[in-house]
C-alpha cells in the first residue's frame, strides 16, 4: 500500500485540497501539545514520509524542510500545559488539530486525521488508526508537529535548567522524574499527569 493511496482516492472523487493533521506531545509531563495540518501538492510527491516516531532526527529534519518547501500549505497550533490540565489531553489535541486546520491559508475540502474525530469542522474527513503510517498527508503533519515541538522544548531547556528538556522533550524519563522530585514542579509541567500530581500531593501533605 502506498502512502498516497488515500490522497489518490480522494483526488479521484473530485477533492482538490486534502489536508492531513496530527499532533505531537500527548505523553510528556511538561510542555504543550502541538498539532499540524498539511496540504501536500499532488504534483510534488515527497519520498520517505512516515510516522515521525519511526524516523531518525536527521531524516525528520530533512523531510520537515522538504515539506515546508513543497506543501501547498501548512500550519501549527500549540495548546499549553495549563489548558491541557483544564480540558484533558484528548480535547486539547482535538482543539489543536481544529485550529491548525482552520489556520491553513488554503481551505481544505477533505481531511485525513490520525484517529481523531473532529467536532467543529464542516469539512468531510476520515479518521485513520495509525494514520501517520498510512497517509502521506498525516505523516507530513506528524513530522511538522514533532519537529516544531522538539525545537520548542530544546529552547525551554535553557529557561528550565536541570530537567534535561533538550534530551527528553518533557517525556517521563527516569532522569526527568528524579529532577522533578529534586528541583520541584515548574509552571510548564502538566499538574494532572502522574507522577507530577503525586509529587504535588506528597509535597502538600508534607507541608501540612
Amino acid at each position: 500500500m502506498s502512502m498516497y493511496d488515500y490522497e489518490t482516492r480522494a483526488l479521484g472523487q473530485g477533492k482538490k485540497n486534502i489536508a492531513g493533521t496530527d499532533e505531537a506531545g500527548r505523553g510528556p509531563l511538561a510542555g504543550p501539545v502541538v498539532a499540524a495540518a498539511v496540504i501536500l501538492d499532488p504534483n510534488k510527491r515527497i519520498e520517505g514520509l512516515n510516522d515521525s516516531k519511526k524516523l531518525s532526527k536527521s531524516v525528520r529534519d530533512k523531510l520537515f524542510k522538504e515539506i515546508k518547501k513543497k506543501a501547498l500549505a501548512y500550519s501549527v497550533c500549540f495548546i499549553d500545559n495549563k489548558e491541557i490540565d483544564e480540558i484533558n489531553i484528548l480535547e486539547a489535541s482535538r482543539k489543536a488539530m481544529t485550529i491548525a486546520i482552520k489556520s491553513l491559508e488554503i481551505k481544505p475540502d477533505f481531511i485525513i486525521t490520525d484517529y481523531m474525530k473532529l467536532k467543529e469542522i464542516d469539512i468531510p474527513f476520515i479518521d485513520l488508526a495509525h494514520g501517520d503510517a498510512l497517509s502521506a498527508s498525516v505523516a507530513a503533519a506528524s513530522i511538522v508537529a514533532k519537529v516544531t515541538r522538539d525545537k520548542y522544548m530544546e529552547e525551554l531547556d535553557t529557561k528550565y535548567p536541570g530537567y534535561s528538556f533538550k534530551k527528553n522533550k518533557g517525556y517521563p524519563t527516569k532522569e526527568h522524574i528524579e529532577a522533578i522530585r529534586r528541583l520541584g514542579v515548574t509552571d510548564i509541567h502538566r499538574k494532572t499527569y502522574s507522577p507530577v500530581s503525586e509529587i504535588i500531593n506528597s509535597q502538600i501533605s508534607f507541608d501540612i
